[in-house]
C-alpha cells in the first residue's frame, strides 16, 4: 500500500455514526488498550459522539481512510486550564488489525504531532498499556519517551493493567 492510498482527515459530525461503530469495535476487541470501556461507550447516544466531533470540542479526531473505509483513528485533547494549556494528550489511537503494518499508525501519530506543533503546543503526552510493545515502539519511533508506569491504572474484568506514560517535547522550554 502506498501512502497515496491513505487519506487522513479530521473527522466531523457527519462521520459520527461510522466513527462510533469503529470506536466500539476497538473497545470491544482491545479492552485493555483503552481507559474507556465498550460497555459505557455503547450506552452513549450518537449525539454525544457528534458533540465530540464538533468544531467546538476540546478533542480533535482524525480518521485514516483506505479506499474510503475508516481504517484507523486518533485524537488530540487540548488542555484548557491556564497552567497546562501548553500541552495536549494523544488519545483513542486505534488501527483495525486488518490494516496493521501499512503505516497507518505512524501516519496518524505524525498527524497529531504536526497539528500540535501548528498550534504552538510545547508538549504532547499519552498513555499506553504496559506490555503493549507494538504501540510503545510506534510512539518511541515518533520521538516519545517514557516517564513512568502507573500501576493498576485500569481494570478489565477485575484484571489490573498498568499504563506507561510517555511525552514528546515539541518546543524549547521558556
Amino acid at each position: 500500500m502506498k501512502s497515496s492510498d491513505i487519506l487522513i482527515r479530521r473527522l466531523a459530525v457527519p462521520d459520527a455514526a461510522v466513527y462510533r461503530e469503529f470506536r466500539l469495535r476497538g473497545l470491544r476487541e482491545h479492552a485493555d488498550a483503552f481507559t474507556s470501556s465498550f460497555e459505557e461507550e455503547n450506552l452513549r447516544a450518537l449525539a454525544e459522539t457528534e458533540k465530540r466531533l464538533s468544531p467546538t470540542s476540546d478533542t480533535v479526531m482524525w480518521g485514516a481512510f483506505v479506499e474510503g473505509t475508516l481504517a484507523g483513528v486518533v485524537g488530540m485533547t487540548r488542555e484548557t486550564r491556564l497552567k497546562n494549556r501548553h500541552k495536549a494528550t494523544l488519545v483513542a489511537m486505534y488501527v483495525a488489525p486488518e490494516y496493521g503494518g501499512r503505516g497507518l499508525g505512524k501516519a496518524l501519530v505524525d498527524t497529531v504531532v504536526q497539528a500540535a506543533k501548528a498550534e504552538g503546543l510545547a508538549l504532547l503526552i499519552l498513555t499506553v498499556t504496559e506490555g503493549n510493545r507494538q504501540a510503545a515502539a510506534l510512539y518511541e519511533r515518533a520521538g516519545f519517551a517514557a516517564f513512568g508506569i502507573e500501576p493498576d491504572a485500569i481494570r478489565v474484568d477485575g484484571v489490573p493493567f498498568g499504563k506507561q506514560h510517555m511525552y514528546l517535547k515539541l518546543t524549547p522550554a521558556h
